[in-house]
This record gives structure tokens, sequence and C-alpha cells, in this order.
């Protein structure tokens, strides 16, 4: 009993013991069982022998996943920057233990449950139109380097989902807390969807083309990634609750300005450098010359958002902002994420614009009208300008890369793509809510008030991002 319990301690603790109690016991059944069961290609002998050009596509997936990766280094800057200083180890420990859960959590179960059933590589042939179940622990089959490749490449796609609802959350939920919810979303709620969209479920498959003449499309994830990652950012802050301070007795909305600019800044450009990853490389294919327009697509519709918010904002304040410029090119990048390889140049620009107004308004509706605090407006960012990517292909798609929109005449790619959106927000809301009432209630997902008050850092770690005493 007491490998379970141990007297006075938290209340997370039990669950946190059974829960990893179970996992571990069927891991060890999988992994020896898959030990004596065949493999496919472990070492790429058969894979280049087949394909001498294969090399070509597996540097360009990896160093494209690595690309994805750095990414974490753009958010934990961002982040950091948009928070408070009190808050600022708080806030880098979730960012880091948020990848290494997922990236754990992809490999155990989320793989497994997303392209199970694609054939997307070897021992991923099971699954149906809502679930895949083939590809647990890169086992078996599975066991083989494109498999394995392709997983890393969908990995750092994953853990990036996970690590959009840090800032949103930021400054009030304990640390416990959001490394179990960055396992679970990431075992469950990001791979069921990524199934429909990208497995050969049912949204991006047969089935809904067969119901309405077209099949939903997201070319690297405004839908799969940041729309799923935005809706669990914003049930996440709906249900801790606003931070200390930041609505006044009246519903007033008061700042709680970021401690760090230039973190904002530089992470800023980090994730937009790790975009050209995140697009081009999802291709998957270092010989498909289509991306050069992608990463053309990509660089205009980031550029386009933060010249439109800066002047959105130079118009309203006679000011322009940092902050809102920097959101303004993540959401012209998160918009563009989804049609990036099927539009011309001009219509990146469009979509960036476009982008980057819903994000401004979005951002405000949140803060004032649903009375949500998220301190970087990741809700908005990524959720709200996701939803609008999605939506772009069905208007811009030309048909140059195998999908038409209203553009090249055919309006019922966009009917897919407002499905798959509706689709999208409502399951990740549902989940969302789910998964962190769930925490509420067994673990506890707020931190106490004096901890609160006096930052997470010391409380949370016992260390301080900038002691006093360093300066000495």
């Amino acid at each position: 009993m007491s490998l379970f319990w141990t007297r006075g301690a938290p209340r997370w603790v039990l669950p946190m013991r059974a829960a990893a109690a179970v996992l571990l016991a069927l891991a060890a059944v999988l992994i020896v069982r898959g030990v004596v069961l065949a493999q496919a290609d472990p070492s790429g002998a058969a894979t280049i022998e087949a394909d001498p050009t294969a090399g070509v596509t597996f540097v360009w997936m990896l160093i494209s996943g690595a690309l994805v990766f750095f990414m974490q280094a753009g958010f934990a800057l961002l982040g950091a920057g948009f928070i408070r200083a009190k808050n600022t180890v708080n806030y880098l420990t979730k960012n880091m233990l948020d990848f290494a859960a997922a990236g754990l959590s992809f490999w155990a179960f989320g793989f497994a449950f997303m392209f199970g059933g694609s054939d997307v590589g070897a021992g991923t042939s099971l699954g149906n139109g809502f679930i895949g179940y083939s590809g647990f622990f890169l086992i078996n089959e599975a066991y083989d380097v494109s498999t394995i490749g392709f997983w890393f490449f969908q990995m750092v796609f994953a853990a990036t989902t996970a690590t959009i609802v840090a800032g949103a959350v930021a400054e009030r939920t304990r640390v416990t807390a959001y490394l179990a919810y960055s396992f679970l979303v990431t075992a469950l709620v990001y791979p069921i969807y990524g199934h429909w969209m990208w497995g050969g479920g049912w949204l991006g498959g047969d089935a809904l083309e067969s119901w309405i003449g077209a099949a939903a499309v997201d070319f690297a994830g405004s839908g799969v990634v940041h729309t799923i990652g935005g809706m669990l950012a914003l049930a996440g802050a709906a249900t801790v609750g606003a931070r200390m301070g930041k609505y006044g007795p009246n519903g007033e909305v008061n700042k709680l300005p970021g401690h760090n600019m230039l973190y904002v800044v530089i992470g800023t450009f980090i994730l937009f450098f790790g975009w050209f990853g995140f697009n081009a490389g999802s291709t998957v294919n270092g010989n498909d010359l289509r991306i050069a327009v992608i990463m053309a697509n990509t660089f205009l519709a980031g550029a386009a958002g933060a010249v439109t918010a800066a002047y959105v904002r130079l118009l309203q304040t006679n000011k322009i902002s940092a902050a809102d410029t920097a959101n303004g090119a993540l959401a012209g990048l998160v918009a563009v994420t989804a049609p990036c390889a099927f539009i011309a140049p001009w219509a990146a620009i469009v979509v960036g614009v476009v982008g980057a107004l819903v994000m401004l308004w979005g951002a405000s509706f949140i803060e004032t009208k649903l009375k949500i605090d998220d301190p970087v407006g990741a809700s908005s960012v990524h959720g709200v300008a996701g939803v609008w990517g999605l939506l772009a292909v069905g208007i811009f798609a030309d048909g140059t890369y195998g999908v038409s929109g209203f553009i090249a005449g055919n309006g019922i790619q966009f009917v897919a793509q407002l499905i798959a959106a509706v689709v999208a927000v409502l399951w990740a809301l549902v989940m969302g809510f789910a998964l962190f009432n769930a925490l509420k209630y067994t673990m506890g997902l707020r931190a106490p008030p004096d901890e609160e008050m006096s930052g997470l850092d010391m409380p949370e770690h016992g260390e301080e991002a900038y002691p006093a005493d360093a300066a000495q």
C-alpha cells in the first residue's frame, strides 16, 4: 500500500501513482510482447535499397521536425515575457515538462490512436474511422525507420499543441496538474481529432467525402494543432479562473503587464523561424518542390499579420504595440498553416491580414465579454485564427496542388472545412472542460491564494528567475 499512498502526502499523489502503475503494467505487457514479434526495417537497409532517394526525404522530414522542436524555445521566451517576473521559473518549468510529458505520451499511446489504420508506415494498419489502435510504443512492425521518422515529426506537433495551453493558464496553475494535463492531451484529446483529419478518419477521409462530396483538408495544422490547442487553452483558462486582480468588483478589466518585452520579441522570431519547418516540412517529402511556395506563403502571412496588428493599434491608440505586433505575426502564421500549400502568395497575404484582425477581435471578446483571463492571448492567437485558417482553405485553394476552393469554383470544399472547424471547436472545448474539471476535483488545479500572491516560483520550485542576491 505504501507504493500508492504516503501518510500526509498531497491529495494528487494517490491518483498519480495509481495511473502510473496501470500505464507501466500496460507498457510492460506490450513491450515484452513486441520483442518476440516481427519487425519491419529497423536498420533502414531495405528502405534505401527499395528507394535510393529516400535519404532526401528522411533528412528533410527530420530537420523540419527539429525546427518545430526548437519552437519550444520560442514558446518559453514568449510566454515568460508576457507574464510577471515572480512566475517566470514556474512557466519555464511547465514549458520544459509539457514537451517531455507530451513526447512520452505520444510515443506510448498518442501515435497509435492518431495514425493507426492510416498505413502511413509499417505497423500502422489497424484502426477505424474514429480511432487508431496500432503502433503503440513503436514496437512490433512499428520498429521501422520510416514509421519512427514519421513519429518524430508528428511528436513535435503534438508537443506544440500541449505547449499552447501553458500561457493561457499561467500564474495560477499547479505544476503537477499541468504535467498530468500535458500527458492526457497528447495521449487522447489531440490524437483522436488528429486521426479524424490526418489518420484516415472520417473528417479527412472517405466518410465525409461520400456524405457531402469533399473531405476536409488541413495541410499543417491550423485545425489539428492550433484550433485544438487554442480551444483547450480557453477551457483551461475558464476552469482555473482569472488571476487575482485581473477583474475589478464591477467587472472592469485591469492590466497585469508582463515583465520582459525582449523575451516576447525574441520568442516570436524563434517561433516564426520554426514555422518554416512546421509548414514546409508537412510535405514529408524532400523532393516536393512545392516547399518553395509553402515557405513564401508562410513568411508573407506572418509579415502581413504583424503589419496589420501594428497599424490597427496605431489607429486605435496612436501607438504601435510590440506585444500586439508579435501576436499579429503569430496569428498570420497560425491562419496560413492549413492553406499554405494550396494557395497563391497574394492569398497568403489576405489570410494573414484577416488572421490578425480576427485575433485582435477574439482577444478583446474573450477578455472583456467572456471575462476569461488569458495572459498571452493563446486562445485567440491559436484558437480563433486557427478556425479562420481552416475556413481559408475552402475559399482560397486554387487547385494547383490538388485542392480547390471557392476561387476555383468548388464551394463544397468550404462546407467540408466548416464542418471540420465546428468539430474541432466542440471536441476541444468539451474534452478540455472535462479534463480540467477532473483535475480540479482530484489533484487540484489552482495554486493557493497566498502562493499566487507571492508568485509560484519559490513555493513550487524553490527557485527564482531574478534572485535579489544575484546582483551582489
